[in-house]
């Protein structure tokens, strides 16, 4: 498979490689929904911690997206002031394969904008990356992130046990929806009209 983009552009968002002098903007969007997050985030009970550990995580963030081997984003406000949440191309579930995560703050939920992110994602794995599957895992009791794939034309798979982290960030404690998408699937499905822009480190513009 191809590298994913390092920036990408659609209606309301856009969504690029981390970059390790935006450690405070992330801090702050962690730190102010703490409570929205750390039910469905392990990582989130981490927070609030040294400035510099936020900053090292995205440099490591940004190490892995650089060697090809793990692709994090930020998501941003059109203007590309604002985090509004953080999402990814992980490549977990072997060859050929891609599996999207999401996060939105809480003071942007309800507005559709992980259901875009995701739709763009869902497009560049298949179009860009060359993708043959690519899936998205949800806790069973998350109603608003099992309604994106869902929307995006996903198929339910079945329940896996004890795959996801606990409400307390312990291991293996909650079983996890897997919802996946083929690449012959894909053309039919909503995510494949999203409008977007992509554009490679160079900011050569990829689509």
């Amino acid at each position: 498979m191809t590298d994913p983009p390092y920036r990408i552009e659609t209606d309301r968002l856009v969504i690029r490689c981390w970059d390790p002098a935006e450690a405070p903007k992330l801090a702050e969007a962690v730190e102010a929904n703490l409570d929205h997050l750390r039910p469905w985030m392990p990582w989130a009970h981490a927070y609030p911690q040294p400035l510099s550990e936020t900053v090292a995580l995205l440099r490591a963030f940004r190490g892995r997206f650089d060697l090809g081997r793990d692709f994090a984003y930020g998501v941003f406000t059109r203007d590309d002031s604002e985090v509004v949440g953080g999402t990814g191309l992980h490549p977990r579930g072997g060859e050929g394969s891609l599996e999207i995560g999401y996060w939105i703050r809480e003071d942007q939920a309800g507005q559709g904008l992980a259901t875009e992110a995701a739709a763009a994602l869902t497009r560049v794995a298949f179009e860009l990356c060359g993708a043959q599957r690519v899936d998205i895992r949800c806790d069973p009791a998350n109603a608003a992130s099992r309604a994106i794939p869902r929307k995006l034309g996903y198929t339910e798979e079945g329940t896996l046990r004890r795959r996801l982290h606990g409400p307390g960030g312990d291991p293996g404690r909650r079983d996890a929806v897997m919802y996946s998408m083929f690449e012959d699937e894909f053309p039919a499905s909503p995510a494949a009209g999203v409008e977007l822009a992509a554009f490679d480190a160079a900011q050569t513009r990829l689509v």
